[in-house]
Formats: structure tokens, sequence, C-alpha cells
């Protein structure tokens, strides 16, 4: 008797472990066992994430995250890309796995995701025409001069400018950076604010026309680190992305994958880790 009890008491606990691991996998980590695709979701941001002409993704973060998935044993790769304020929600809806749009760690954005270990540290620059002729090198420039600023809707540089004092009437919000682009070149607004890399790229496309200025110009409380963002519910994978993550970046590999897009050694996060971002921005 006390021999059968105790084989029952053993199939028991290892039927409390089988579940608890059940338990413990989240969606992704189910949708990679049943053989699916890993869904990487962005918006159209030349050059951190957007859709190669062959239909690939591309850009340095989505460069990032196929090196790192690579490494984990993970090639079978899909792409969604939607606009910018559309990411957060569709995740949440489980329409995509990942976003990849190298997204600002916020405390705000914590609280509906989970971000991976930092993959970059960025401060905010401007877009301003060739010379800079308004002197704008910073929020409290755009403020004090009454002129309009033009940035992606959803983005962080909206409540920098904010806290700067820049009026809510004068910050047009546009789906991205094309528009962005489109809103200076047609003189609708006087400026635009982003990170130095896509802003580099959106002066390379004006024929000259347009500059960035020096991020050092911004306050310091407008640099902050991006990461990858999650479901809540696959914080399993997220532990498991971040063991590779951290082997991967700023490697030898990585930083000549990302070389082509601007991404360059100051970019790095450095030692500042996301449960601290989470708590101070």
């Amino acid at each position: 008797m006390q021999r059968r009890t105790n084989k029952t008491i053993s199939m028991a606990i290892g039927f409390g472990i089988l579940m608890s691991s059940s338990t413990l996998a989240g969606p992704l980590t189910d949708r990679i066992a049943a053989g699916e695709a890993i869904r990487l979701g962005f918006s159209n941001e030349v050059p951190s994430a957007y859709t190669a002409d062959d239909g690939k993704p591309t850009g340095w973060v989505n460069e990032i995250t196929l090196g790192v998935l690579k490494k984990m044993g993970y090639e079978k790769i899909e792409s969604v890309q939607t606009e910018w304020g559309g990411l957060v929600p569709g995740l949440s809806a489980g329409r995509f796995d990942i976003v990849t749009g190298g997204m600002y760690i916020l405390a705000a954005r914590c609280k509906a995701v989970t971000f991976s270990e930092p993959i970059y540290k960025m401060g905010d620059a401007l877009l301003v025409p060739k010379g800079n002729p308004s002197g704008l090198v910073n929020y409290e420039n755009i403020r004090d001069k009454g002129v309009t600023m033009v940035t992606g809707a959803g983005y962080a540089m909206i409540a920098n400018a904010k806290g700067a004092g820049v009026d809510q009437s004068k910050i047009m919000e546009v789906p991205g950076p094309t528009e962005m682009l489109a809103a200076v070149q047609a003189g609708r607004a006087e400026v635009a604010a982003g990170t130095p890399v896509m802003l580099k790229q959106l002066a390379d496309s004006s024929e000259g026309k347009l500059e960035v200025t020096d991020p050092e110009a911004m306050p310091k409380s407008t640099f902050n680190w991006g990461a990858l963002a999650f479901n809540k519910a696959d914080q399993d994978f997220v532990e498991k992305f971040n063991v590779t993550l951290k082997e991967y970046l700023g490697s030898e590999e990585m930083m000549s994958a990302v070389k082509k897009y601007g991404y360059e050694k100051q970019w790095l996060p450095g030692e500042a880790k996301t449960d601290w971002i989470c708590a101070n921005r």
C-alpha cells in the first residue's frame, strides 16, 4: 500500500511539473513548437525597420533581430508592416510576435509590452533646412521661436517637446518619416524631430537641402534606450532571447551587418538594463 501511494505521489508531482512547464510557455513558444513562423511587426521606418523590394524585413533593427533569432536556431520568419501607432495594439492583439520598430523603452510602454534588453541608446535630433537659418537645435528653440514641429504619431519626441514647453498646436503628427520629410520640404513644418540615424537618412534623400542637428545639443533627458517589444505572455521567450542578444550585441558580426544602415558603435546601449529604464523613463 505504501509503495502504491509513493508511486501515485510521484506521478502527481510529475504531472504538476509538466503542467507548470506548459503554463510557463507563452504563445510565441507554442507557435514555434507548432512549426509556425515568427512574425515581425514594424512600420516603414528607413533605415531602422522596413520591407525590402524582395519582401524581406530589412533595416538595422530587423538585422539585429534576425541575427539573434538565427543564432537561436530560428529562421522561419514573416513580416507584418503597419503604421507606428498600430504596433503596440497589433502586438497585444496577436497580429505579430515581436515589434522590431526599435521603440524607446518608456514607462507607459513597459505597462503594455515586455521589452528585450536595450539594443541602442540615442538622443533626439532635428531635421532643418541647410545652414539651419532659424538656429533650431533643441525643443526650447522650437518653443521660443513658435515654429511648427513635425514628428511621427506616437513618437517619444512629442512628450519631449511638450516637456520643454512646446504647445500642442505647434506639433504636427504624421504617420512616419516619409510624411515628416514631405512636411518640411513643403514648408508645412519648419523642423522635424526624430532619432539622428533616421533623420540622417531623410537628409541624405533631400539633395543637400536639409541637415541634421547635433543630438548633444538636446537635454540629456531626451537620450533614451530602444529595444524590441514582445507580448507580456512571452516572458519565457524574452529571457532566452536576451541571453543570445548579450552575446551578439556589439559583436563584429553584428556591427558588420548594421554598418550600411548608419548604426555606429556610439549607439550601443552600454550597461543600462530594461528594468531600470522602465523605472526611470
